[in-house]
């Protein structure tokens, strides 16, 4: 039975308030790849990934977690972002891994970052969606996160919800073998930054401007949380909240792509999830 909407934001609070503990970037977290692109700053406070035109970089948390509330503020890219990707996800590992996905991709001077989502289960991902921010992403810090439970995903902005991924694994995967949810595998937790202009802006057609780099995002307030310690506690009481009517403005006026709605990526008919 899925848990209602208002019932599983009592873990936000929750979290945020004694379960959640904000990290310091040198003892929870692996500089992976770009060396010295990645530098963490103020005794361990935040982050600053850099992208130029030999490399990106990339961090990995030390700690993976099966199920849990995880939260990061961040500061994109300003300027001429365009080619760039700026990333936040948690992930397994191997060809049936599992991953949670925000991915920011950079624009012209004056256009809006797209906030790419998608969610992977058994190596299986095409499930993106993809929204405009009704802010600036580039002039402060801003709060991304993800409530992973047993029962759905969230993926929230600012306290905000903007996508719910239910476990309907039990009613679909009756009819659809390709369909899982990600519910065995523990993940890490992941940032990057990295030059996609293959694909990342308009479909390729506008190149990274390396005359702007180097391009830097910068991180502060990681903080997670398992999500076992307090899950029967959202189960049992309610909560009074209009996040259900928030997350359907942010969908009604931001969203601009879903998978379910692509009638030219699926002619014969949606997922069966998307029904």
């Amino acid at each position: 039975m899925d848990t209602p909407l208002h019932l599983l934001f009592l873990l936000f609070l929750l979290a945020s308030s004694a379960a959640l503990v904000s990290a310091n970037f040198y003892n929870d977290f692996d500089i992976t790849w770009g060396n010295d692109r990645a530098k963490i700053l103020d005794n361990g406070q935040q982050l600053q990934l850099t992208l130029d035109l030999f490399s990106g970089c990339g961090i990995q948390s030390k700690q993976e977690y099966l199920f849990a509330k995880i939260d990061m503020q961040i500061k994109l890219v300003p300027g001429n972002s365009a080619g760039t990707v700026t990333t936040f996800y948690l992930s397994s590992q191997g060809p049936k891994h599992d991953e949670i996905d925000f991915e920011f991709l950079g624009n012209l001077s004056g256009d809006p970052y797209i906030l790419h989502t998608n969610v992977f289960a058994q190596g299986l991902g095409n499930r993106e969606q993809q929204f405009y921010l009704w802010f600036d992403p580039t002039l402060d810090f801003h709060t991304y996160s993800v409530l992973w439970t047993s029962n759905q995903i969230i993926f929230s902005v600012d306290g905000s919800p903007i996508r719910v991924f239910k476990n309907r694994e039990t009613e679909l995967g009756k009819v659809d073998s390709n369909y899982h949810y990600p519910k065995s595998q523990a993940m890490g937790v992941y940032s990057s930054l990295w030059n996609a202009d293959d694909w990342a802006t308009r479909g390729g057609l506008v190149k990274t401007d390396w005359t702007k780099a180097p391009f830097v995002a910068s991180f502060r307030n990681f903080k997670a949380a398992a999500t076992s310690s307090f899950d029967a506690a959202a189960e049992e009481e309610a909560l009074e909240s209009n996040q259900e009517q928030r997350l359907q403005w942010v969908r009604k006026n931001y969203m601009i792509y879903d998978y379910c709605g692509d009638t030219k990526r699926f002619p014969q008919g949606p997922p069966p999830e998307c029904k």
